[in-house]
């Protein structure tokens, strides 16, 4: 049974490569997942956070997309792509993390508090300004699916090129356009978000 593993702050950088460790976990080894786990649970942590907009949910949906991982270990073709499977597997909870709230919102089962604030992860230090752009930002942001929300922040937050965002997402190219086509044209008509040019 995999335990709940701790985000570990400062993680060394690994000895042994991504592939060499996923070939241990195969082989049983405890130790070989921790070294995965501390190598990718930050970077990871605050991918999720961010595309919740939300630390509170971020821990157990990082633990999930973990657990998941190790699990299905065997069905990673290329052991050195480990990082990018694993930030897939997130996506999908993190997908199902935002629908579930959203209904259990509309059913009355939760409150209609804003947990899903992205000014929740600002600086401290961000001005008023700033705060006041990102509350506009999360308000269209509520508005989208969650697919054209995750798309749109993949390309506009996290500044994936758009097959990185096709690839991380699950689906083919046209669809992580359409989808980030629609979140930008919902975005511009309130901000002056400006899409991204399509190369890039």
């Amino acid at each position: 049974m995999i335990t709940r593993l701790r985000l570990v702050e400062g993680a060394k950088p690994l000895a042994e490569s991504d592939a060499a460790l996923v070939a241990r976990v195969r082989g049983g080894d405890r130790d070989a997942e921790d070294a995965l786990y501390r190598a990718h649970a930050e970077s990871t942590a605050g991918l999720i956070a961010r595309l919740l907009g939300s630390s509170q949910d971020a821990e157990d949906v990082l633990h999930d997309a973990f657990v998941i991982a190790f699990l299905q270990i065997d069905r990673l073709r290329e052991p050195s792509a480990f990082r990018g499977w694993l930030r897939q597997i997130a996506i999908i909870r993190v997908r199902r993390t935002i629908r579930r709230k959203r209904l259990l919102r509309a059913l009355g089962l939760l409150p209609a508090g804003d947990d899903l604030a992205l000014e929740r992860l600002a600086s401290p230090a961000a001005s008023p300004e700033v705060l006041a752009e990102l509350a506009v930002i999360d308000g269209v942001l509520r508005t989208l699916s969650a697919d054209q929300r995750i798309a749109w922040m993949l390309r506009y937050v996290e500044g994936h090129r758009l097959v990185d965002v096709a690839a991380l997402i699950g689906c083919s190219l046209a669809t992580a356009k359409r989808r980030i086509a629609a979140a930008a044209e919902a975005m511009s008509a309130v901000t002056d978000i400006a899409p991204l040019e399509e190369g890039r």
